[in-house]
């Protein structure tokens, strides 16, 4: 039928040779496994991002909504709820940009370097990615705001 030198030849066999992709080569077994294991994701392994709603009943001062992954494919967010004349405390969201959608209240975004910029409910603000800020309760009710935090993407 064949002899050993053509053997070697057809022990890499294709799909269009057989109808299966086989590592049938002495090395190919190794081969195959490495590449499975060392960061060729199967589809099966892969999370399935789900939509979902959420309450914004939150009975303390900061409850998130969205903790990033396997929840979502990298965005983070939370309910905040502010007492007069209280912060959330001076903090950078690193390389991630975020904004604040006030839903209640009044108060300031505070960013270092900057003046202060003064908002009234319904309102929005964005804080750019590596930017030092924080955000204070100016008025005399509750502020009210989530916050949605995202790996920024340069284009």
């Amino acid at each position: 039928m064949f002899d050993k030198k053509q053997r070697q030849d057809r022990s890499f066999s294709s799909a269009e040779e057989g109808g299966k992709n086989r590592c049938s080569h002495a090395g190919m077994p190794i081969m195959c496994l490495l590449l499975l294991s060392c960061g060729i994701p199967l589809v099966a392994q892969a999370p399935q991002l789900k939509p979902s709603v959420r309450s914004l009943e939150c009975p303390g001062g900061d409850c998130p909504l969205l903790q990033g992954a396997p929840q979502t494919a990298g965005m983070r967010s939370g309910f905040v709820r502010l007492r007069p004349g209280a912060t959330v405390g001076w903090h950078t969201t690193g390389q991630n940009e975020e904004s604040l959608v006030i839903l209640h209240g009044q108060g300031d975004v505070l960013i270092e370097g900057r003046e202060k910029q003064s908002f009234n409910a319904p309102a929005f603000a964005y804080i750019p990615p590596n930017t030092r800020h924080n955000v204070s309760n100016s008025g005399k009710e509750i502020l009210e705001y989530v916050y949605v935090v995202a790996t920024a993407v340069r284009r």
